[in-house]
């Protein structure tokens, strides 16, 4: 109810001088009780000045109800508005399409509980940090495929994250195919800047499209690439075969990331490579990402109102029905 009161604002606020005429009201009806005369005459007033019931304290409250019934009457020609939702958009912003490898290699157990799972945590903070921009999702494997085209729909992208799993696509790591997909999509994005974020654990052994003909379409568009490897220095448990159950063989396998090339795609568009070999370590990644694509931008202000007069109508109505109610019914007194 507090912030209700706190949000509510007035359309036609000259109204309210209407609600001066209370006073006016009060003073007639006071004094039209002072010339009040008795039609017989009494000895004394002493034997009922004291007489009191709860039929005389609600009649009494009659004017006061009449009083409130116009003031609510009043509220409401002023045209009361409530903002429903107040915020600060940006015109243009970051168009950022973020580049997941799905391959089965993310499904190691050098994260918690596993590389894929862990990096759609992070991912999912990382849209939440961007309220204004406008982000995608592909993923990538031994082929690519866009998942969600650039949408500003929070809740739509994060729930395609939410949903990925391994194995959806071909096996393999095809960087390229990967990257070259996003800079489709980021190709004709009018934004004061586009973004690529590029998350990898392999290297790159599948595709049609060669990593270095993806770095230089992506620097031909204008497309900076953040290029992030993932994974433990050494050795890490792998998925390397299946169970009947459809369940996965783990075993120890050495960790390989082709840093130097994940290094020269983002050196050679303007970007940063970093590596990751744990949860905390990804975190500072995108919130390092995070800082880095700040744009000062046009900001606008959009608000939207509902109308709240019908609110104080409906309590008018109803207290000017009671006082009829009460008049000729309880209340009710003989000339």
């Amino acid at each position: 109810m507090i912030y209700w009161l706190q949000h509510i604002h007035f359309k036609e606020p000259w109204f309210l001088l209407l609600l001066s005429l209370i006073p006016v009201f009060l003073y007639l009806k006071y004094k039209k009780m002072r010339g009040f005369e008795l039609f017989f005459p009494l000895p004394t007033l002493k034997g009922i000045g004291k007489i009191t019931s709860w039929k005389l304290r609600f009649y009494k409250m009659l004017p006061v109800l009449r009083m409130i019934s116009y003031a609510l009457i009043v509220f409401a020609l002023a045209r009361p508005q409530l903002s429903l939702k107040e915020e600060q958009v940006k015109a243009e912003g970051i168009d950022i399409m973020m580049v997941l490898d799905v391959s089965l290699s993310m499904l190691a157990k050098d994260f918690e509980p596993d590389r894929l799972q862990a990096a759609k945590r992070v991912a999912i903070e990382f849209v939440d940090k961007r309220p204004h921009d406008r982000i995608g999702l592909t993923v990538f494997s031994g082929e690519a495929f866009t998942v969600c085209p650039l949408t500003t729909d929070r809740e739509v992208l994060k729930n395609f994250i939410e949903d990925l799993q391994p194995g959806i696509l071909e096996d393999g790591t095809a960087l390229g195919n990967g990257l070259s997909s996003a800079v489709n999509r980021l190709k004709d994005a009018k934004a004061k800047s586009k973004v690529a974020i590029l998350l990898t654990d392999g290297v790159n052994n599948r595709g049609f499209v060669e990593p270095v003909v993806a770095t230089e379409l992506a620097k031909e568009m204008d497309v900076k690439v953040y290029s992030i490897g993932v994974g433990t220095e050494g050795m890490a448990l792998f998925p390397i075969a299946r169970h009947p159950d459809g369940g996965f063989f783990y075993d120890y396998v050495r960790v390989e990331i082709d840093e130097a090339l994940l290094r020269n795609m983002a050196d050679a568009t303007g970007g940063r490579y970093f590596r990751a070999q744990n949860e905390d370590e990804l975190n500072l990644i995108y919130n390092e990402i995070d800082l880095l694509e700040k744009t000062e931008v046009e900001v606008r202000v959009f608000k939207r109102y509902s109308e709240e007069f019908g609110f104080f109508v409906f309590w008018a109505l109803a207290l000017l029905v009671l006082v009829m109610i009460l008049r000729n019914s309880w209340l009710k007194t003989t000339p």
